[in-house]
């Protein structure tokens, strides 16, 4: 039968008892519930006390094991996890029954963890083995806990509602087989009837590829995206917790911002590129090498149909969303560089190394620029390293931030011309600003603690045609 795979996100799962009386069951009757697959991320901050906070670095289990492993700080940060998924299902199950069994899934599932760990952690006791070799291991092995944890949670809360759900396990937990991530895909999903049946599928699945070693945290939609391509899905929905809109609605306000409703994947690329996680791009990639088509909606609007996503182009041209990043300016400039190769290859290598993420670049005759998303204690041992490696250049960094506007279709527009006047009249200044030829998105470097007022005036100047633009005054 024609089926969806639609994905919930970490912080709508820790609501997942509001979204099953309305974006899982609703209205529907017997027959209407099925034909959907659902993928599920861990509840809400799980992952940042497996692995470590995403946006602090706060150690969490992975981070305390690896950074500290001759002592037990990491036992202390495991009993956390137990503690926290213990609550978080607590807080969604309501049934004494499914609340026993989600206790005992817990305690099963993180006293095989710290076995494990401890086992690990004997054997690189000896000087034949290192720690260093099974770190992503160690990555993958925690992160499939979260995930498992909200499946089994969601499954017995469907279950006790009449729903015939299905627990999908992808983890590969006491699985001593070698799969790739298709057939540990296609194994998990091979008998299900999904006319009868709705699969609740982890958002981690183990697999010879290491899903954690190429995508670290977005290895869920890698899973989701692979997963509707795989089945032949009529579409592919991820349900967030907001709208896709023009701005942050937070910051330029909720009247002003409207919901895109329908865009293409370039656009949703350039979003990845500037840290908006409409969906990583290599699961963006997936899906539109098998034109599975995207929708993104609010999860808490599950009568709305949120953003399309497909390939189409724009009806005509206009500006679609206004975003931006902080971010860093790392700049090598050396006056013999004119007509000499090597120094291009000689950075990439680097931020390659230190696996930090290049989101722009500009140059001229003497001067590289890489507008980079990192920290500013990797990006000190990037600057000692290409300073050793160009000992005769001048290798400085500085915080700045990106505005971008971004549209299908910015033709005859004069978005980086209008863009430009409208920072001017906000009483602003740009660095820097550049437009590709494929008219897609057009990038302002600006001052950081300017970035909120910039977004805020080139979304009224661009976004917002009906009122005027934002003048320094104003």
């Amino acid at each position: 039968m024609a089926h969806t795979v639609e994905k919930i996100g970490g912080t709508s799962m820790s609501r997942i008892n509001e979204l099953r009386d309305t974006l899982i069951i609703g209205d529907r009757k017997t027959s209407e519930l099925y034909g959907r697959i659902f993928v599920v991320s861990a509840f809400g901050g799980i992952t940042n006390l497996l692995l470590e906070h995403k946006k602090t670095g706060e150690n969490g289990v992975y981070a305390a094991f690896v950074n500290n492993q001759s002592h037990h700080g990491w036992h202390d940060a495991l009993d956390r996890v137990a503690d926290a998924m213990k609550e978080a299902h607590f807080k969604v199950l309501d049934n004494p029954a499914d609340i026993e069994r989600a206790d005992a899934f817990v305690q099963e599932r993180i006293l095989g963890a710290r076995n494990c760990l401890i086992d690990l952690q004997r054997l690189c006791s000896y000087g034949h083995f290192r720690l260093s070799e099974h770190m992503s291991q160690i990555r993958e092995l925690l992160s499939g806990l979260g995930e498992a944890h909200s499946a089994f949670a969601t499954t017995l809360l469907l279950k006790r509602s009449g729903v015939n759900a299905r627990f999908v396990d992808l983890s590969g937990w006491h699985d001593e087989g070698d799969l790739s991530l298709d057939d540990r895909i296609r194994q998990g999903i091979d008998d299900i009837d999904l006319a009868t049946e709705m699969p609740i599928v982890t958002g981690y699945a183990q697999c010879i590829e290491g899903l954690m070693s190429e995508f670290d945290r977005g290895y869920s939609e890698v899973t989701f995206s692979r997963l509707a391509a795989l089945s032949g899905a009529s579409e592919a929905i991820i349900h967030k917790e907001f709208h896709l809109s023009s701005a942050d609605p937070a910051l330029v306000g909720a009247d002003a911002v409207r919901k895109l409703g329908r865009t293409n994947y370039d656009v949703a690329d350039q979003l990845s590129n500037l840290g908006m996680e409409a969906i990583h791009p290599k699961a963006a990639k997936t899906l539109r090498r098998a034109a599975v088509p995207l929708r993104v909606t609010n999860a808490f609007e599950p009568k709305d149909p949120g953003t399309l996503i497909d390939d189409q182009p724009a009806a005509k041209p206009g500006v679609e969303i206004v975003t931006g990043l902080e971010l860093y300016a790392l700049e090598l400039f050396e006056q013999d560089m004119v007509g000499v190769k090597g120094y291009d290859a000689a950075i990439l290598e680097v931020l390659t190394r230190h696996k930090v993420r290049i989101v722009s670049k500009v140059s001229n005759a003497n001067t590289i620029t890489h507008y980079v998303d990192s920290s500013l204690k990797v990006l000190r041992r990037v600057e000692k390293d290409l300073s050793e490696r160009c000992p005769s250049a001048e290798v400085t960094s500085r915080a700045i931030a990106m505005a971008s506007v971004v549209g299908r279709d910015l033709n005859g527009l004069s978005v980086l011309t209008r863009g430009l006047q409208a920072i001017a009249a906000a009483g602003h200044e740009a660095i820097g600003a550049s437009q590709g030829p494929r008219n897609v998105d057009v990038q302002f470097i600006v001052d950081r603690d300017a970035l909120d007022p910039v977004i805020i005036a080139l979304h009224r100047a661009l976004a917002e045609p009906e009122r005027p633009a934002l003048s320094k005054a104003a």
